[in-house]
């Protein structure tokens, strides 16, 4: 694999950045102590607040900080203002998308999506088909995950649509820099993202719909306490000052939906979801399942009520829609994109898939419906065994997976130990899109694979988190 750009000390030869002057000067004069300390209070203070994940499948069942590194990455204010167009092209992107697919099907009629992409593909939701929701935004909050390979190179690795996870790592993190190192973040003109749950609170507000109530009845509905990002979701509902609840707490009656409160039931207007599509109601989806609530759909279908995000958004997160992504943004806006993919091969495609097979080594591959860092191969990075298992896979089913080169991910100095460390990082802004447009909070989830040489930042796979700055210097 190429050398990987390091954010703070640039290409070997040349200038260090700017950027990170500050952190820098920081760095060269604190002791490896201080930072050993500091480290220590960091994951203390974390752990006192519960801020911690669950692991599926872990035998244990505990539950995991994930790995905090106390040295921030950092993004001057002219990346970022690059980096904030090209979200905002790529999520109304994606509601355009939504509104087609689930509407007229213009993209599907004039051929720049194969029918097969969208009809085959389960989380194509025909339940709700001709339906358009609560003013017209299907992804209210999206997590749009970006990989840097240089100086000026940007690239969207994922879209998630569906109940993107991480924001509040990304709350607590800036929490905790403000707590460990109050004068280097002031010094560092840091753009702050504590508006977050103002920013969330109105964007739900801004979809719920029209009644004779003054205030809209807001939820956070979440799985329970043994799903994976509980914590994220108590956090938020807390921060925004809304009710937590699960399906047990709501009913549907004459299609509205209302909660279960001590003072009789109270109507529920908009509900921030946390529950994939299949849970959310046992009446239409999945019969067995205990977290959704009887006749949502129908409340839903009869507007009477605003999901966030929408029924059917899956559809467009699948890693095969997202090689699509270049032309979904030309065929909608006009303009070309302005972040681009990283190359793709779809291993549907024949010709697609004769090459990954010859290259697998070479090559990352993933499940078009995966996520966290499963049921993914990075070629060059395993063995003869898992390569030839991998094969074996794509010949049997090959539309169930995509193919991309092994990018040289950035680096970003990483406290291992008494030392500085180059670890390889991703990054995931948060986009909010309400009834008053788009909105991207400065900054996002930075992930850090911890291990040496890996490229897997999951927190589900051992990687951490950093604070991400907006405009230090």
């Amino acid at each position: 694999m190429a050398t990987a750009f390091d954010e703070m000390d640039g290409w070997p030869g040349e200038e260090p950045p700017q950027a990170y002057a500050q952190v820098r000067a920081w760095l060269e004069a604190s002791p490896p102590e201080l930072l050993q300390t500091r480290k220590a209070q960091a994951e203390l203070l974390f752990r006192r607040t519960g801020v911690t994940f669950n692991v599926y499948g872990d035998p244990g069942g505990a539950e995991r900080l994930i790995p905090f590194d106390i040295v921030p990455r950092v993004l001057t204010a002219a990346e970022w203002s690059r980096i904030e167009r090209g979200l905002v092209q790529r999520v109304e992107a994606l509601n355009a998308l939504l509104r087609d697919l689930y509407g007229p099907q213009e993209i599907l009629k004039a051929g720049v999506i194969p029918e097969e992409l969208v009809r085959l593909n389960p989380q194509h939701e025909l339940a709700v088909m001709g339906h358009r929701p609560s003013k017209g935004v299907f992804v209210h909050v999206a997590g749009v995950d970006l990989v840097r390979t240089g100086p000026d190179e940007f690239h969207v690795l994922e879209d998630n649509a569906r109940t993107p996870s991480g924001v509040s790592y990304m709350l607590e993190n800036r929490e905790m820099m403000l707590r460990l190192f109050p004068d280097l973040v002031a010094r560092s003109n840091v753009a702050p993202v504590e508006t977050y749950p103002d920013l969330l609170l109105e964007t739900l507000r801004s979809v719920a719909p029209e009644g004779p109530e003054a205030e809209p009845t807001i939820v956070v509905l979440t799985p329970g306490p043994y799903n994976s990002a509980f914590y994220e979701h108590s956090f938020l509902a807390d921060k925004m000052g809304v009710e937590l609840v699960e399906g047990a707490d709501l009913f549907v009656r004459d299609n509205l939906v209302y909660m279960r409160t001590t003072e009789g039931p109270r109507r529920v207007h908009v509900i921030y979801r946390r529950i994939d599509d299949a849970f959310l109601d046992p009446l239409f989806f999945r019969p067995d399942s205990t977290l959704g609530v009887p006749g949502l759909l129908q409340a839903y279908l009869a507007g009477n009520v605003a999901l966030a995000n929408a029924i059917g958004t899956g559809v467009a997160d699948d890693k095969a829609m997202y090689s699509y992504m270049p032309e979904v943004i030309r065929f909608y806006s006009g303009q070309d994109p302005i972040l681009g993919n990283v190359p793709t091969w779809r291993c549907r495609e024949p010709d697609h898939l004769a090459y990954v097979l010859d290259h697998l080594a070479e090559l990352v591959v993933k499940e078009v419906d995966g996520s966290g860092g499963y049921g993914m191969l990075v070629g060059p990075h395993a063995t003869k065994a898992q390569v030839a298992e991998f094969a074996a896979k794509l010949r049997t089913a090959p539309e169930g997976f995509i193919a991309q080169p092994t990018l040289a991910l950035s680096t970003c100095p990483t406290l291992d130990g008494d030392e500085l460390a180059r670890r390889h990082v991703d990054l995931r802004p948060f986009v909010l899109t309400g009834a008053g447009g788009v909105k991207v909070t400065p900054g996002g989830l930075t992930r850090v694979a911890l291990t040496p040489g890996s490229l897997v930042v999951n927190s589900s796979q051992g990687g951490g988190t950093k604070d991400t700055w907006v405009g230090g210097c």
